[in-house]
């Protein structure tokens, strides 16, 4: 039986609704709204460092001296000019070589049967915004450019240039969204449980 033009538009608009947000879900394709998400460096590891655990940002003058001086914890990427460093420890930890550029955590706990680490490129012009969605872990903000907004069940936070935004507990429904008059440019720091989808579609209350 042929389908109707109603059933055909439809069809058509529920499977690029989909593709816009499994992009978002899964890094490197930009949503409907713009909001462009790309990783930049990635992996696992079987156990966290013990205690309370913070982001180092450091940057380097080469991706390969960074690499160089990673850690068990730490990930290197080069993004928006600048080569970046990026290790998972304790709060005051010693730096590995580069120039400290800030401190962030205490990184909300998640226990997993193995641990995925991730450091994502993300951002868009003023008024692009992620679909709402949740991780199995915490996800940490540093802005480079613009302003960043986070909507959550807790409220809306804010952060500018320079700025960092912690992260919430696994399982919490976020909507991220460029609330300037800049575009928005931002790496996304991941501790998220390894067994479990990366991201999934949430609802805010």
């Amino acid at each position: 039986m042929m389908k109707s033009l109603f059933e055909i538009v439809t069809g058509v608009t529920f499977w690029l609704t989909a593709i816009a947000v499994s992009g978002l879900l899964s890094p490197s394709v930009a949503s409907a709204q713009k909001f462009v998400v790309t990783s930049v460096a990635e992996k696992k590891i079987a156990q966290l460092p013990a205690g309370p655990l913070f982001w180092q940002i450091e940057t380097f003058p080469t991706l390969a001296q960074a690499q160089a001086a990673a850690g068990p914890t730490s990930l290197a990427a080069d993004v928006s000019g600048k080569v970046w460093l990026f290790t998972l420890g304790p709060k005051g930890s010693a730096g590995h070589g580069g120039t400290p550029v800030t401190e962030i955590g205490p990184v909300p706990s998640v226990t997993a049967p193995e641990y995925l680490l991730r450091i994502n490129h993300a951002g868009g012009p003023p008024g692009a915004k992620t679909p709402v969605h949740m991780h199995p872990g915490s996800e940490t903000f540093y802005v480079l450019a613009g302003r960043l907004g986070q909507r959550t069940p807790h409220g809306v936070s804010y952060a500018e240039a320079r700025q960092s935004m912690n992260g919430h507990d696994p399982g919490t429904p976020m909507e991220v969204f460029n609330p300037g008059t800049v575009d928005l440019d931002q790496l996304v720091m991941f501790v998220v449980d390894a067994s479990k989808p990366f991201s999934i579609p949430a609802k805010l209350p």
